[in-house]
């Protein structure tokens, strides 16, 4: 089998919680991780690197914990449990599959899964299995949105690739607006000054500061991810300003 020309060789895909949950808006969807897994191993059959990070909105967000009466702080763990939630049940899909995975948790936990190290990080990449990191940061008030940004730099990604249910970056909400525009290409400012809803602003920050592309997409079209590492123009790239011809 020819295996095609790849853009980028090493990836972290961040992908949410809700996407997890499917349409019943709470837990875990059976068909969606299937499916999701159908996907991811396309790319890892290629010799694609890929680390992921994800979210855990399915099960707890730390921003309901204000609403509920909770300590911010206490809400954010509890978050991040939900994370480790979802990272052992995507590993127990994608090893059924025949995926060698590394479940990597910001908060030990040495009984599920590895203590975050980036050496160790770096060398389960190197030996083509993929690291799901689980517990964002392991700190209160940072997103894993902010967690995908630092591990992508931390083991040296080509480019974060954001799944998402929408296919690009609009200008508007496409859901409440039919008329809303969407974007091919943003620079970091342009996400930072039009206030869009593509990462929080210290994910963006951190991926301008280190020129780390991002590629938004919808990951529940099927064969994109694996069109992405190809190449081929999928979803909204948000990249750094192009550098001013000098003066001759």
């Amino acid at each position: 089998m020819n295996t095609p020309p790849l853009k980028f060789r090493r990836i972290l895909l961040k992908l949410s919680g809700e996407i997890l949950a499917g349409d019943k808006g709470f837990g875990i969807d059976s068909e969606i991780i299937s499916r999701l897994v159908r996907e991811i191993f396309e790319v890892y059959e290629l010799g694609v690197e890929l680390g992921i990070v994800i979210g855990g909105g399915n099960i707890f967000r730390g921003i309901q914990a204000g609403a509920q009466g909770l300590d911010r702080a206490s809400g954010d763990y509890m978050g991040m449990l939900g994370t480790a939630m979802n990272a052992l049940a995507l590993q127990d899909v994608m090893e059924q599959r025949g995926i060698d995975t590394r479940v990597m948790s910001a908060i030990e936990m040495r009984q599920i899964s590895e203590p975050y190290i980036r050496r160790r990080a770096t060398r389960h990449l190197e030996k083509n299995r993929v690291v799901i990191f689980a517990c964002g940061t392991g700190n209160p008030y940072f997103t894993t949105d902010t967690a995908a940004s630092l591990r992508a730099m931390e083991i040296g990604a080509d480019v974060l690739l954001k799944g998402t249910k929408v296919d690009a970056v609009y200008d508007s909400d496409p859901k409440k607006n039919t008329q809303a525009v969407p974007f091919e290409q943003l620079t970091f400012m342009d996400v930072l000054s039009k206030g869009l809803k593509v990462m929080d602003a210290a994910a963006i920050s951190l991926c301008m500061d280190n020129n780390l592309p991002i590629i938004v997409f919808n990951i529940g079209v099927e064969g994109n991810l694996k069109r992405i590492v190809a190449g081929e123009n999928i979803g909204t790239l948000v990249h750094g300003a192009p550098a001013k011809a000098s003066a001759n």
